[in-house]
């Protein structure tokens, strides 16, 4: 995920109409100034979207210079300064708020993934995200979850092939539905298979899927399961699988990490963490 790629100008354009609109009504007050700040963390956490700040602001005016004193994925302490940042001081205030909107939530999101993969330090466990994420904001919400610790799951419906309850009612079946995928599918095409139950997980292994998310089962469900579905994995000509729980209860990390499972998906990095408060400083102005 690169936060110079040439196609993220257009969103970053948006937001900063969306903030100025016909223009920033107190320019005015501050033509011919020049000014300093500095960004500065109010709560301790990790870091995310400094190269996004930077561009930001440059996409008003390339002359601004933005000191990054913190890395993305770093972390921060209360009180600690982050950046700081120079040029005419009209562009600084007027795209103040939206670097600071933006890297406060992807900041927020960092640090809410840093703290459950804390809680799997010690094993094999992965901590995947979901495609529950902001409209607009996919990318960069899943860069914040990278940030943390944390492995992305399929950017979007293009990337691997998850088949859901719905998938499966509507296809005609499990078989009917993985053979549709990998008929017409590039390849070699990862399928997913959702289960919700041990017979639907048993299936998904024996119609040779890649990966079987098994949703909303309890780690005591798991630890008498898994067992049995890697060993019917083993007996298949297509080899392992991917056996991954989602759907689980943020704070039964570390039990669901003691059931063999590979990987924990969950959206509660991106829909249940808060923004993490940073601010910008004054520090002194020059007219020019």
């Amino acid at each position: 995920m690169d936060l110079l790629a040439p196609s993220l100008n257009r969103f970053l354009d948006a937001w900063l109409d969306e903030d100025l609109g016909r223009g920033d009504l107190t320019a005015v007050a501050l033509r011919g100034c020049s000014g300093s700040a500095h960004w500065i963390a109010k709560q301790p956490g990790v870091f995310c979207g400094g190269p996004l700040v930077e561009r930001l602001f440059h996409r008003l005016d390339v002359a601004v210079k933005v000191r990054l004193l913190v890395g993305d994925g770093e972390r921060l302490y209360a009180g600690q300064k982050v950046l700081e940042i120079d040029g005419p001081a009209g562009v600084l205030v007027a795209a103040e708020r939206t670097a600071l909107n933006l890297a406060m939530r992807l900041s927020g999101i960092a640090t809410a993934t840093a703290a459950l993969v804390a809680e799997l330090e010690g094993t094999n466990v992965r901590l995947a995200d979901t495609r529950k994420t902001t409209p607009g904001l996919r990318v960069l919400e899943k860069y914040a979850v990278r940030c943390g610790g944390g492995v992305n799951h399929r950017l979007g419906l293009d990337d691997a092939a998850m088949l859901k309850e719905n998938h499966l009612a509507w296809a005609g079946g499990m078989a009917a539905a993985v053979a549709a995928v990998r008929t017409n599918a590039p390849w070699p095409v990862q399928v997913i298979i959702e289960a919700e139950t041990a017979d639907q997980a048993h299936e998904a292994i024996i119609a040779g899927a890649n990966g079987v998310l098994l949703d909303e089962f309890s780690p005591a469900q798991l630890k008498d399961l898994l067992p049995r579905l890697r060993l019917l994995a083993e007996q298949r000509p297509e080899g392992p699988v991917i056996l991954e729980a989602s759907g689980v209860d943020p704070g039964q990390l570390q039990a669901y990490a003691q059931t063999g499972i590979d990987l924990i998906s969950t959206s509660a990095p991106v829909t249940r963490s808060s923004w993490l408060d940073i601010s910008m400083r004054f520090d002194s102005t020059n007219l020019a």
